[in-house]
């Protein structure tokens, strides 16, 4: 068996436990894809409010991861390293904190590192989608996966002047897109009991 066919079978194997997998979890799916529609519409609704709790939230998040590499850091004074981890657990609680007081800052930076984010999840999902391909309904995380390029695109040509409530906007319709493929990939793959 040479290397190709070894790559094949490992894929055709890889997708058969793709599909049990989706037949005996379809439920959960579904609830997902459920959670991520209704989180979508309230960011479509209202995308500036979103914008900044999702800046709030992560500065939190920053902060917290901070504190406790400074902590280790301190704790483990004679770890190989300990003034880089010091100094870089240092540098994630201010981080964190300038996203936590000044969240209008943190969305416009924010917006473009989100750019990045959909750039890269969008060929994610199309590479997923690739290795999908022979099953039923691949396509719709194709176009899950095209749909975050695209909005990649949009940000970077917009930024200026749509940032304040781009984020929380792209951030709602792409977890509309999401959840509605994991809802139809679901639906196509349950197993009636």
């Amino acid at each position: 068996m040479n290397g190709t066919d070894t790559i094949a079978t490992e894929l055709a194997h890889m997708q058969h436990k793709m599909l049990v997998y989706l037949q005996v979890h379809w439920r959960l799916f579904l609830i997902e894809g459920i959670i991520f529609i209704m989180l979508g519409v309230a960011a479509v609704v209202i995308p500036q409010f979103f914008s900044v709790v999702i800046v709030i939230f992560l500065g939190w998040i920053i902060v917290l991861a901070g504190a406790i590499q400074v902590s280790r850091a301190i704790f483990l004074r004679d770890m190989p390293g300990f003034g880089l981890w010091l100094g870089l657990g240092i540098l994630q609680v201010v981080v964190g904190y300038l996203l936590i007081a000044d969240p209008i800052a943190g969305v416009f930076t924010l917006t473009m590192i989100m750019a990045l984010f959909f750039a890269f999840e969008g060929i994610t999902k199309m590479y997923w989608a690739y290795k999908l391909r022979p099953l039923p309904h691949w396509d719709y995380a194709f176009f899950s996966g095209v749909t975050a390029l695209v909005f990649a695109v949009i940000i970077l040509m917009f930024w200026s002047e749509t940032a304040h409530w781009l984020l929380g906007l792209l951030v709602g319709i792409n977890m509309i897109v999401m959840g509605w493929s994991m809802v139809k990939m679901s639906l196509r793959h349950k197993v009636i009991d």
